[in-house]
């Protein structure tokens, strides 16, 4: 990680708990040669007041609701609506997307049953979302969620849906908010496939359709991967695209 601090980073990156870093975004990020710095409220680290100078900003997922009361997740909307003020591009990961909504005034809600597993969207066909999302239509992405951003703010676009999620991703001026982990790895699963929350095994047994055993996940892990990153390459080129010269 490109994380030297003598050098302003370009790309700051906001992690809620210590299960669920970078990923795949930190490997992109190191690919590019980018200098980035994440902090993680979990490990200690107190989100900035202010942004400084860097170019892009990327929030990550976690298994709280975007409408807990922590004062870390009102700091992180405080810093994407300041990007948003600025031109700055914002990324947003599962619960990341979900603060976006927000921050910029959009509601986030408990939806009637939760996403597990390596399941298929549906991309909207727009030339925003091929741009965003990609040619292919019915893209097969890492879902963990139950809350989901259920009223978009004003101005967003759509850019997919799956049958338990209508707003699967947005994009709003420079930014993209996805309700998907495009940046799940292995290891990532692994994690959490290794301490679910208390519901999980439940919520397998109930929702089928919409929610994988971990032997399902770990097959998928198999069969999805490559393409899930060659899709969040594309997705994070587009959001570098974005960013101020």
């Amino acid at each position: 990680m490109t994380t030297d601090n003598t050098l302003d980073p370009e790309v700051l990156v906001l992690q809620h708990l210590l299960e669920d870093g970078p990923g795949y975004l930190g490997q992109w990020l190191d690919g590019e040669g980018l200098r980035w710095r994440v902090l993680c409220t979990e490990a200690g680290d107190a989100f900035p007041a202010a942004l400084g100078g860097i170019r892009g900003l990327a929030v990550l997922g976690g298994a709280w609701s975007a409408n807990d009361p922590r004062p870390s997740l009102r700091q992180a909307e405080a810093l994407i609506r300041e990007a948003d003020a600025r031109g700055i591009p914002v990324l947003g990961h599962c619960l990341g997307g979900q603060l976006i909504a927000r921050a910029l005034g959009g509601r986030v809600a408990r939806l009637p049953q939760p996403e597990i597993g390596w399941l298929p969207i549906q991309r909207a066909d727009s030339a925003l979302a091929r741009e965003w999302l990609g040619d292919d239509p019915r893209p097969v992405v890492y879902q963990w969620h139950q809350d989901s951003f259920v009223q978009l703010p004003a101005g967003a676009q759509v850019l997919a849906s799956s049958p338990a999620c209508a707003h699967q991703a947005f994009a709003l001026r420079q930014h993209l908010a996805m309700q998907f982990h495009i940046e799940i790895t292995p290891d990532k699963i692994s994690d959490w496939l290794e301490q679910p929350d208390d519901a999980y095994a439940v919520q397998v047994l109930l929702h089928r359709n919409s929610v994988q055993d971990p032997a399902t996940q770990r097959a998928g892990t198999a069969r999805h991967l490559g393409a899930s990153q060659v899709l969040a390459a594309h997705i994070y080129s587009r959001w570098r695209e974005r960013w101020a010269v």
